[in-house]
């Protein structure tokens, strides 16, 4: 299964492949008519359903990611493959073809009476035409056989029917050695997914005996959703036949129990991996990188694992929902985190913290192992809310926050339990899984709510960063201007708060907001009965430090390790003040913090500030859902 999930991928390179120049193109004998004919949309058993209601949403990116266009794209995958097994081309040779065969292709969506703005809303004709800048230069099947030569492993495990199980697995795990070794051979790793891309045409339109139109190619290769109907007469009557034997089983069920089926239909009609699951399982999955392995848990699999997210199985509660301790049948413990959004936001949301920690790959990171969806329907099978889950690897040692600030809830005797030593390895770790996040991945993610109660500590209390729900790419933030400020009182840079201004040194704020915190032993922010905030970390540290009082801030419970552990914490404790500078220009660059932790360089004369600035957090109070205009004004 893991290997199938893997060539889910594959179509999603077609949209991230860059545009072509026209000069970078191949002129066909006619440049104006497509290659091959697309009425094969009206014949192929594919799964319409996804289509039907169509509506493209806000963003464009959005709209590609949605399960028809994924559909579509698969769907155009067959076009692709049969085009490169008669013209030898991998893509099509020109923005006049490619915009002829999409304007064929909306016809005959049309002609089944789907929306006639399907192709427009998915898909960009550039995407389609040829270019020697993806995936090793290979432009056409002599260009694949110079570089790969014969590949008879891959020829024997795709040729046959792929409707067998076990025949896909064997033939998508050669498909994944070819893509490695072209990926290799590129050596461009953003070039990867073109690979796949280019893989499976090879595989579905050269390969495989029975063609991309085959019900085996369909599924195991193009990862297309078919009907589960059969083309010959016999089968349709046996078809027919089965349904009526079902109905009337079902009517007698309903029968004999129809208080407990409108209970059932209420409360869940989770079925991740059929489909609902399997449409959003398959527009998700494309999303993902092809390194990306996620589990898609079964909601029962869940309950068993939680006992049922019993009381005594709960962790706590965050700004997105809750999260409970699960055990998985193989033994291992895991940690499920049940959003609570049921709107359009919730799905982004979602859908943005599940690619986005998929991908990423660090030690100080909390590890996502899958997530689930659930949809409850009333009795006419109509949603009535959409239920998220995340299955994160569980941290024994609970959040940063818990160590810090122990409730009386906790059972501690001990204000605070942490050590120096422990402390100053919690630092280090954040800022690491920080420098990982805007310098170890392209483009860069900006988490926008670091703070104590997303740093959790495994087992050995190393510390990793965890809910994303809020993080951003940089590619999604170029402005630097967001109109939707989100974050939590006393974390949020002013300028983000304020402006809505978000950059990577808003990311750096917040981590030297966490480190006073650590350092001193006190909450970033102390609030009134009101709410009304009556202590501001930043402002108080400052005033020590420019009174020249500095040492007087560090917490009692860690001193006593000698001069030399001290002049170290108080070097700490600069950079939580550099870090936390209400200017921006005036805070370092997570990688340079982290230079001045270790002591590989020295930390600079701190520049002053204009005046304090806790009357900005009268202003970002609960910053999710609140626009920069209202904030500034």
């Amino acid at each position: 299964m893991e290997s199938i999930l893997v060539l889910l991928l594959i179509f999603v390179a077609v949209s991230a492949a860059p545009s072509p120049s026209p000069s970078a193109t191949i002129s066909p004998t006619n440049n104006s008519t497509c290659p091959v004919a697309m009425n094969y949309v009206q014949t192929v058993p594919w799964n319409i359903s996804a289509c039907h209601n169509f509506q493209p949403l806000s963003f464009q990116n959005q709209t590609l990611t949605t399960p028809c266009c994924q559909t579509l794209l698969s769907l155009f995958g067959i076009a692709l493959a049969k085009n490169l097994k008669k013209h030898s081309l991998f893509q099509l040779p020109n923005l006049p073809t490619s915009i002829s065969c999409l304007q064929d292709f909306q016809s005959n969506l049309t002609s089944l009476s789907l929306p006639n703005n399907l192709v427009s809303s998915c898909f960009d004709p550039l995407q389609f035409v040829i270019t020697p800048n993806i995936c090793a230069h290979i432009q056409n099947i002599q260009d694949w056989l110079t570089l790969l030569g014969p590949t008879p492993q891959l020829n024997t495990a795709c040729k046959p029917d792929l409707t067998d199980t076990n025949q896909c697995n064997m033939c998508v795990a050669e498909g994944y050695k070819v893509q490695q070794k072209l990926s290799a051979i590129d050596g461009n790793d953003s070039h990867s997914q073109d690979c796949f891309y280019f893989t499976a045409l090879y595989m579905a339109g050269v390969v495989n005996e029975f063609g991309p139109e085959s019900k085996g190619a369909l599924s195991c290769i193009l990862i297309l959703l078919v009907n589960s109907q059969v083309d010959s007469k016999n089968g349709h009557h046996g078809l027919v036949f089965g349904l009526i034997i079902a109905s009337l089983a079902f009517l007698v069920i309903m029968l004999l129990g129809l208080g407990f089926y409108f209970w059932y239909t209420k409360r869940k009609s989770v079925e991740n991996l059929l489909a609902y699951g399997n449409l959003q399982e398959q527009g998700f999955s494309l999303r993902l990188r092809p390194n990306a392995v996620l589990t898609w848990f079964e909601f029962e699999d869940l309950v068993r694992a939680t006992n049922n997210f019993s009381p005594q199985n709960f962790i706590g509660r965050g700004g997105f929902g809750s999260v409970y301790k699960g055990i998985l049948p193989d033994g291992t413990t895991v940690a499920v985190k049940k959003l609570e959004e049921s709107d359009s936001q919730g799905d982004a949301l979602f859908y943005s913290e599940v690619e986005i920690v998929s991908n990423l790959k660090h030690r100080n990171l909390v590890p996502l192992r899958g997530c689930c969806v659930v949809d409850e329907v009333d009795e006419n099978h109509i949603l009535e809310y959409r239920r998220r889950y995340l299955v994160h690897d569980y941290m024994p040692n609970g959040s940063l926050e818990d160590h810090l600030f122990p409730t009386k809830l906790d059972n501690q005797n001990t204000k605070k339990s942490l050590t120096w030593p422990q402390r100053k390895s919690i630092i280090l770790d954040v800022a690491n899984a920080l420098v990982y996040l805007h310098f170890g991945v392209k483009p860069a993610v900006y988490h926008r709510d670091i703070k104590a109660t997303n740093i959790l500590l495994d087992a050995d209390m190393r510390a990793r960063v965890g809910d994303f729900g809020l993080a951003k790419r940089n590619s999604e933030s170029r402005s630097h201007q967001n109109t939707r400020v989100a974050g939590t009182r006393g974390y949020v840079a002013p300028e983000y708060a304020l402006y809505g201004q978000l950059t990577e040194k808003s990311d750096v704020y917040s981590f030297g907001v966490v480190i006073l915190e650590i350092m001193c032993g006190r909450k970033a922010l102390e609030v009134s009965s009101s709410g009304a905030p009556i202590f501001l970390i930043t402002d108080w540290v400052w005033s020590l430090m420019k009174s020249g009082n500095l040492g007087e801030a560090l917490d009692t419970f860690m001193l006593g390790d000698g001069k030399s552990a001290r002049n170290i914490m108080e070097r700490f404790l600069l950079v939580g003040i550099l870090s936390s500078h209400v200017m921006v220009a005036s805070r370092p660059t997570i990688l340079n913090a982290l230079k001045m932790l270790e002591g590989d360089i020295e930390v600079p004369p701190i520049p002053d500030r204009p005046v304090t600035h806790g009357h900005y957090v009268m202003y970002s109070g609960d910053c999710s859902g609140m626009s920069s205009g209202f904030v500034s004004s």
